[in-house]
């Protein structure tokens, strides 16, 4: 059985005309970005705070479980069918990236995380991040400024450019 790549599975399982949504939907807040740059900032800080694909599966799977282990524990049999049903779903959706759930979700706008960085990344483009990376410096500035512009912490490079653990 091929597996699809991780970041692909989920669109790859969405139907052509949600994924066009999806992406019209983003098109159309960079466009509005593109007019309002002073706004950029508090976009970001919003995309920070949305819950992706993945997050809401196993959100909504591990409150569906503890609800039947529950309901199973005080007497209430019939409900511990739920725990064996959304694990299914999420190992399912582990190797496939679609399961009952997600055509759902992705109708109430639900995003993967890649398309959620794909509109961080276009922002911070806009706002001028990326212009900094490439500025003048030694090979460590030039390395914190880069990963600063992506997003992680500063400090994550020692001074010789090796990788702290």
């Amino acid at each position: 059985m091929d597996m699809p790549e991780t970041t692909a599975r989920v669109a790859m399982n969405t139907t052509e005309k949600m994924n066009r949504r999806i992406r019209q939907e983003m098109e159309m807040r960079i466009w509005y970005y593109t007019q309002n740059p002073h706004k950029i900032d508090e976009r970001l800080r919003e995309l920070d705070e949305e819950w992706d694909m993945e997050r809401t599966l196993e959100t909504n799977a591990a409150s569906f479980a503890l609800f039947g282990t529950v309901m199973g524990m005080l007497g209430a049999r019939k409900f511990l069918f739920l725990p064996g049903l959304v694990t299914g779903f999420l190992l399912q959706h582990a190797l496939q990236g679609w399961c009952p759930p997600v055509p759902l979700f992705r109708r109430m706008g639900i995003r993967t995380q890649a398309e959620i960085e794909a509109e961080r990344y276009a922002l911070k483009a806009l706002r001028g991040d990326f212009k900094q990376a490439s500025e003048e410096g030694d090979d460590a500035q030039r390395i914190e400024r880069t990963l600063r512009v992506v997003g992680m912490e500063q400090g994550a490079m020692g001074a010789e450019g090796q990788r702290l653990h």
